[in-house]
This record gives C-alpha cells, sequence and structure tokens, in this order.
C-alpha cells in the first residue's frame, strides 16, 4: 500500500512537469567560438554557454556541427531549431527569431602581410588577389566589392584559417578576409607574428532560433529568462 501511494505522488508531480523537447543545435566550424574537438564532441565557448541557457532553461539539446548551406537550409524549414550565430544572414530574412541577448561579438577583418601597404578601401582592393574562406558568407560592402567588375578582385577559396595564412605567406594572394579570434589562434599555434589589419564588421553573435520549430517563440522567450537568471545571479556569462 505504501508502494503504491509513492507511486501515485512520483506520477502527480511528474504530471506538473511540462515536457520539454530537445532541441536541435547546429554549429559551425568556428574555432575557439564553436567547433568539434580531438575526441569528436561539440566544444567552444559559444557551445559552452549555449549548453548553459539551454540547461538552464530546462530544455535538453542534440548539439552537431553542419556545413552552412545544410544549416541555413535547416533553420528555414524547422529541422534545425537554433543556432548560435550572427544575425542578418540573407538566406534567413524573416525565418528565423533572434535572442534579445548579444551573448558575444566577432570581428570580420582584411588582412595582409607586414609588408603590403594597408589599403584605402575599397580602392586598395582594385584588381588584387584576395583570399576567402569557403563556406563563408560575407555581407554588404564587402560582399559588393567581391562582385564589383570595376574593382576587379580577383577570389581564391580556401578550406581553413590556416591553409588561408600559408597563401598569403607564400604570395599566392594580396589580402584575405577572415574573423579576428581563429587567426589570432592560428598565428599563436605557428608562433608567428601579429598581421595588420582593417576591422570590416563587427557582427553581433546571438541566438538564432527557426519560427518553424516547435514553439519558438516560447523557446526564444525561456532562454531570454535563462540568460537574465544567470546574469542577475552574477554568473560570468562572457566569452
Amino acid at each position: 500500500m505504501a508502494a503504491l501511494c509513492l507511486l501515485l505522488v512520483s506520477a502527480l508531480s511528474m504530471a506538473g512537469v511540462p515536457q520539454r523537447e530537445t532541441v536541435t543545435v547546429r554549429y559551425l566550424e568556428f574555432p575557439p567560438y564553436s567547433f568539434t574537438n580531438a575526441e569528436g564532441l561539440p566544444d567552444g565557448s559559444i557551445i559552452r554557454l549555449t549548453r548553459r541557457l539551454l540547461r538552464q532553461a530546462g530544455y535538453p539539446a542534440d548539439f552537431r556541427s553542419a556545413p552552412s548551406a545544410r544549416l541555413y537550409g535547416g533553420l528555414a524549414d524547422g529541422s534545425i531549431h537554433l543556432w548560435p550565430g550572427a544575425p542578418g544572414v540573407p538566406q534567413l530574412k524573416g525565418l528565423t527569431l533572434e535572442s534579445r541577448y548579444q551573448v558575444a561579438e566577432v570581428n570580420l577583418n582584411l588582412y595582409h602581410r607586414s609588408d603590403t601597404p594597408t589599403p584605402a578601401l575599397p580602392e586598395g582592393l582594385r584588381d588584387k588577389r584576395v583570399i576567402l574562406l569557403t563556406g563563408y558568407t560575407y555581407r554588404p560592402p564587402v560582399s559588393d566589392w567581391l562582385k564589383d567588375p570595376q574593382l576587379g578582385i580577383k577570389s581564391t577559396q580556401t578550406s581553413s584559417h590556416a591553409s588561408a595564412l600559408a597563401m598569403l605567406e607564400l604570395r599566392r594572394g594580396d589580402f584575405f578576409i577572415d574573423y579576428q579570434s581563429p587567426v589570432e589562434r592560428e598565428l599563436q599555434a605557428r608562433n608567428l607574428a601579429p598581421l595588420p589589419y582593417i576591422t570590416l564588421h563587427r557582427l553581433p553573435i546571438k541566438l538564432i532560433i527557426s519560427k518553424a520549430a516547435p514553439n519558438s517563440q516560447q523557446l526564444r522567450d525561456d532562454l531570454d529568462r535563462a540568460y537574465e537568471t544567470l546574469r542577475d545571479a552574477g554568473e560570468d556569462l562572457s566569452l
């Protein structure tokens, strides 16, 4: 009889707990912010913070890496629920919600060798060779410069930050466009001196939620409340 009562109490208490659907989180390989580590696990400062916020809000989550085309397509159709990334992706216009809080900021820079003068933009890029990272989305005015026939920029794509640095060092390009933290990490790993650069964009990082995801508005509100709760408790949310 006592065991039966205990089971009834347990069942009643569970009935009052909302069952959260697992949030499908996808991320770009963007070290040190988000990447798959040597053990094959999601890692990086933005991944850790996103996981903390989801846990605080009571949501189980599935984190995996995805290439940009698959990530944007999944956010558009709702098969991917959440991406910690930069707002304003043209392919996602009108299809997503954003967290009200900015969780980070990343700088997109134009790098050049120390023996190359700092260019006046955009004229200093005329007829120059610019190295780009495969799969990255570039926004105006950078995207406009790259397509402008009057500037005649010759763009070359490569798959990694390391290969972009190597190409610049070997003079296979005059400039390269990349994000600051991954470049600094690669320079330190190779024991190289910092490169001169011009900052092109300061991009905010937010939690981007598919409008087609189940209860997307509720998910956004719950994550915003989770951020407020941790912040107000004095938790360090910086990256």
